[in-house]
């Protein structure tokens, strides 16, 4: 498993590694790219941005739900520790 620091694709900003898993999306927009087949394993190809489109309830926590914005798969990633919970919430206002 890859937890590596990287600059988001999406909004810009340095994100640090999330030491108790891989880290698999940006704690500030969201975003992620599409660059996993198994969790932490960097081993997909098509690395296309991964915008959040909804929010899952998942046990005791949150799944954000992505669309590729390349080939267009949706994902399903647990949300992390840091994650801005006001972005959580504006996905979940924006769900139709």
């Amino acid at each position: 498993m890859i937890d590596e620091p990287f600059i988001c694709a999406v909004c810009g900003k340095n994100v640090e590694p999330l030491l108790y898993s891989a880290r698999d999306h940006c704690p500030y927009c969201l975003c992620s790219l599409h660059v996993d087949n198994n969790p932490g394993d960097r081993a997909n190809f098509c690395r296309g941005i991964l915008k959040p489109i909804s929010i899952d309830k998942f046990k005791d926590s949150y799944k954000i739900v992505y669309r590729c914005s390349s080939c267009g798969e949706v994902k399903r990633n647990i949300m992390a520790q840091d994650d801005d919970f006001d972005k959580i919430i504006e996905v979940m206002k924006n769900v139709r």
